[in-house]
């Protein structure tokens, strides 16, 4: 059965590309013709997803505006504000949780933008992730992870850049606390802490799939990138 909800990661400043993000969150910002973050959810509605969950913090409530409660897709949107500091990758995840249900979701960074094929996630992680990874841009060039046939680990020979696409489990949070420990912001409430080391966790114990994407991939990550992919290149 192919996961029916998915979380869309949407609450970052984007202080690299300011000043675009002064007025504009970084997943609304145009390409060709229409929000970063709007590519994602056609693609996710095409799979069959049903319910989609937005986490917002910076200019959270330019969100609701602009993309509605996702009929316009087919799709059913809620959000999941963090308050004024975003929770970072795992906080903001376990945040959105209540959300997201009991069964696995796919999750995508809202500032990427990739022509990858959704249809061809698996509809469930064999263990507890399954993560889409590309060739190494220029500005990651050591890469995060390493692909051995289809399991992620955290170091090897090739490594490979996270494109920021993944299906999980929602048992990839259930031991956070043990992995992240008391590390700056996990005693806040709500917690913040990235997703990574509970990812790198799950590696040492084969737990997480992967592929290996070869097809266009992009970092928004500065005004550069975004005039370049705006302009196709």
């Amino acid at each position: 059965m192919r996961p029916t909800r998915a979380l869309v990661f949407a609450a970052g400043k984007g202080e690299r590309m300011r000043p675009l993000t002064e007025h504009t969150p970084k997943p609304l910002l145009a390409v060709r013709g229409k929000p970063l973050i709007a590519w994602h959810l056609e693609k996710l509605a095409a799979l069959g997803v049903l319910d989609v969950v937005v986490n917002t913090s910076w200019l959270a409530d330019r969100f609701a505006p602009a993309l509605g409660d996702g009929a316009q897709w087919g799709l059913r949107l809620h959000y999941s504000h963090e308050g004024n500091q975003p929770l970072e990758t795992g906080g903001g995840m376990l945040h959105a949780l209540p959300l997201l249900g009991d069964a696995a979701f796919i999750a995508v960074n809202g500032d990427i933008w990739c022509d990858h094929d959704f249809t061809s996630l698996p509809d469930q992680p064999a263990g507890l992730a399954h993560l889409v990874l590309v060739d190494n841009p220029g500005h990651n060039a050591a890469g995060d992870f390493a692909l051995s046939g289809t399991q992620v680990q955290s170091d090897g020979e090739t490594r490979l850049t996270f494109a920021g696409i993944g299906v999980y489990r929602p048992a990839i949070l259930a031991r956070w606390r043990d992995v992240v420990g008391e590390t700056v912001g996990a005693g806040q409430v709500p917690p913040r802490f990235k997703l990574a080391p509970l990812l790198r966790a799950a590696m040492r114990a084969d737990a997480v799939s992967g592929e290996h994407y070869r097809g266009a991939w992009t970092d928004v990550g500065t005004p550069e990138r975004l005039a370049a992919l705006d302009a196709g290149q």
